[in-house]
């Protein structure tokens, strides 16, 4: 994968901070999340008018700001992870992340509604609308990434590299929405193909296109977004989970033993 635009991937270098700081553990209130997300969009919006100026795609410019981003994205180990959910293993801290993951999502969907919402009152102010969907568009893949990381580390299957290394592939992972292989090492080194930077276009598009929803007078924006968001968080880590039940690296001197099977999902 050809490494991403520095001009252009980086528009601010508060832009992985800021993406940091909205995907760590722990509840934030509501007015600091409007601000950094507020200001996130101010930081993306001089990227995506070079981007526009040069005749680069939006699709090809988001894929790169994300992966210049993504090595910041905080993954928790197991340990961490049950210690921050109340001591809970198994199937029931990956529950638990799932509906953290699925909260978060949601909050960053109303948000960006609300923030519509009071454009529409304010006709010359919705110029900004487009880089708030930016915004809202790296947050939630951001959420979702780290949701799909974490739940690698709750059912032992672990992603070998360096920091970047791990954040390309499950970001790769996240664009296919499938859980990484560990009996296929090559999964890791398929992340870095074109394929996947095009998949990851592709997915961010589709992202973007669902807060399009957030666009909408008064407060439809924000349910419509904050629902939109919460759905696919949820169907994500269902596929997810559905990928990784089984596919734990045995630990040395102990026997494969036969996982009990996946329970059927009762979404359509």
């Amino acid at each position: 994968m050809a490494a991403p635009d520095k001009e252009n991937a980086e528009p601010d270098r508060d832009v992985g901070e800021i993406v940091g700081r909205l995907t760590q553990p722990g509840e934030l209130e509501p007015a600091e999340r409007r601000k950094l997300l507020g200001r996130l969009a101010q930081s993306l919006a001089a990227g995506a008018r070079k981007a526009r100026k040069s005749g680069e795609s939006r699709g090809r410019w988001l894929a790169d700001v994300f992966l210049s981003i993504a090595p910041r994205i905080p993954i928790r180990d197991l340990q961490t992870l049950s210690e921050h959910h109340h001591g809970l293993t198994g199937e029931q801290l990956a529950d638990d992340l799932v509906r953290t993951a699925q909260k978060a999502t949601m909050t960053v969907g109303a948000i960006g509604g609300a923030l519509a919402a009071a454009e529409f009152a304010a006709p010359p102010l919705l110029l900004s609308a487009p880089a708030q969907l930016v915004a809202e568009t790296i947050v939630v893949a951001a959420i979702e990434v780290k949701l799909l990381a974490e739940l690698h580390e709750v059912y032992g299957v672990r992603v070998e590299g360096t920091g970047t290394q791990r954040a390309v592939a499950f970001t790769a992972a996240w664009a296919r929405q499938r859980g990484i292989d560990p009996f296929a090492p090559a999964t890791v080194t398929l992340a870095l193909g074109a394929a996947t930077k095009t998949a990851l276009r592709n997915r961010l598009l589709k992202v973007m296109g669902r807060h399009l929803t957030t666009l909408g007078p008064f407060l439809t924006g924000a349910v419509a977004g904050g629902a939109l968001n919460r759905a696919a968080t949820k169907r994500l880590g269902e596929a997810i989970r559905n990928d990784l039940r089984g596919r734990a690296l045995p630990k040395p001197g102990k026997p494969v033993v036969d996982p009990a099977p996946a329970p059927k999902s009762l979404d359509p």
